[in-house]
């Protein structure tokens, strides 16, 4: 194993062995100059106070810290991905007692604005395109990336539930996010017509608890995950609730039957826009006439998707391999196309920023057990990030979250 120390005054210890990009800080001094000066033109435009080594802090509200000038050779380099292993390094920070998805909504809010429309075409030409496309091979590889790390991880900054999507709120806020997140997948179960002797297909597992609900309405489920992790600690829940659902490993182009309903909480994100086609067509064959499709999504722009969709960032590179978020009208476009048309849309992006918030309290709160699970600094940095980014992009109406009611017509 080696070992590399961050200079300056980051203290961040650094696996390079485990995190050889984050490890390795790239020498480019023309695009680092060319970085340094897009960063101080886009915060001076907001509402932002920085603090740049050995200098005076400019402007007002949260608190902006570069810790280290590695971090604009970061951005010099590749500012999707450099930005955020720039703090995954400990080479910036949310300063002066700032919470970090507070200074990062900033950000979020105006995010297209701030790179200047020439270098944002430029930028296009040197993008890299999405890696690890989503076959059947792949696909099973980038799910095992996220969602094999380990089950004690999760359950660090989960609920009891394991609910790993947004919650549904009340008007409440002292509401318990258990609660919320039964009510979401009541919400969607509702949307589906899942009833008692209802037979279901739950495309995308998670732990279990959507299995358990539907099983728990007397319906007969079947639920299909490609992370092995997630299978047997759903099956286990699920025979602890003492309820009867089949879980196993396989990919939704493989199931086989019909299905009164299928439902599928936040796993269209991880199908690629190559497959979008085959995944609707999927579930139109294997739902009978007259059949329910309960689709939760996170959702952005369309013009976003355009302009983003080709190009590899932080997120993919470290959380989500192969995923791309789609936007409305393409769940309705290519809903439309494979025959299933949109009944009902609920929205709650609030209610996201709110849940990814109390993860990440959770989370942050645990660092000892996540240290003791075998996680180091420099993936507590990452996970506290990613866990920030999303609230950020909520907060901010990049992103959204909704719910879909589609149905088959013949």
């Amino acid at each position: 194993m080696s070992i590399s120390q961050a200079t300056d005054r980051t203290s961040t210890v650094i696996d390079s062995a485990r995190w050889p990009r984050v490890a390795r800080v790239p020498q480019y001094p023309v695009r680092a100059a060319v970085a340094r000066q897009i960063f101080n033109q886009a915060t001076r435009q907001l509402p932002v106070a920085v603090q740049l080594p050995g200098r005076a802090r400019t402007g007002t509200g949260p608190v902006f810290e570069v810790v280290s000038d590695r971090f604009f050779d970061r951005l010099g380099k590749d500012l999707k991905v450099g930005f955020g292993e720039s703090y995954m390094a400990g080479e910036w920070r949310a300063g002066d007692g700032t919470d970090l998805a507070d200074l990062l909504t900033v950000f979020a809010r105006q995010l297209a604005e701030l790179v200047p429309g020439g270098l944002q075409r430029l930028r296009r030409l040197v993008d890299q395109p999405i890696a690890r496309l989503n076959d059947r091979v792949g696909a099973r590889s980038n799910i095992s990336h996220h969602y094999d790390l380990s089950n004690e991880l999760f359950a660090t900054f989960l609920d009891p539930t394991m609910s790993y999507s947004s919650a549904l709120f009340d008007s409440s806020d002292e509401e318990p996010l258990a609660v919320a997140q039964r009510r979401k997948i009541d919400n969607i179960l509702d949307l589906a017509g899942v009833t008692a002797g209802a037979r279901v297909l739950e495309i995308g597992t998670g732990w279990g608890q959507l299995a358990i609900q539907a099983a728990q309405r007397g319906a007969e489920v079947h639920s299909i995950t490609l992370s092995a992790e997630q299978r047997d600690l759903a099956r286990k829940r699920i025979s602890e609730a003492g309820v009867h659902a089949e879980v196993e490993l396989c990919d939704y182009r493989d199931v086989q039957g019909r299905y009164d309903a299928i439902v599928s909480v936040e796993m269209i994100e991880a199908v690629g826009e190559q497959y979008w086609p085959e995944y609707f067509a999927t579930v139109a064959d294997r739902l009978e006439p007259g059949g329910r499709f309960g689709l939760q999504s996170i959702t952005m722009a369309h013009d976003r998707l355009l302009t983003t969709r080709n190009s590899q960032s932080w997120i993919h590179e470290y959380i989500f391999p192969g995923g791309l978020i789609p936007s409305v009208e393409v769940i309705r476009t290519m809903g439309a196309a494979a025959g299933l048309d949109v009944a009902a849309q609920q929205d709650f992006g609030a209610d996201y920023a709110r849940t990814l918030r109390l993860w990440r309290e959770r989370f942050t709160a645990s660092s000892e057990r996540v240290d003791g699970l075998g996680f180091d600094e420099v993936f507590r940095r990452m996970w506290e990030f990613y866990l920030a980014y999303s609230e950020a992009g909520f907060r901010s109406g990049y992103l959204n979250v909704a719910q879909f009611a589609l149905t088959r017509s013949s």
